[in-house]
């Protein structure tokens, strides 16, 4: 299960150590990765930085793997 803290902007937050994919528009919200401390992945979104899930990268590959597979595409939106 990832978990969610709030970070202070300055906190833990190296601009270098965030990636985003090279197929995010300049103007769109993208999704950021970096790596976290042992084997820890870090999530956030680009208009809200703020905000950084944790994750390990096992439990994020089952989830990349299960939303490719369509697992999640029954979800309803807002």
């Amino acid at each position: 299960m990832a978990s969610s803290r709030n970070y202070d902007k300055e906190q833990h937050m190296d601009p270098a150590s965030w990636r985003q994919s090279s197929y995010c528009q300049e103007s769109a919200s993208c999704v950021n990765v970096a790596a976290g401390e042992r084997d820890s992945i870090m999530l956030r979104e680009s208009e809200h930085p703020e905000v950084v899930l944790s994750t390990t990268r096992a439990r994020l590959r089952t989830f990349i793997c299960a939303a490719k597979a369509g697992r999640f595409d029954h979800v309803a939106g807002p």
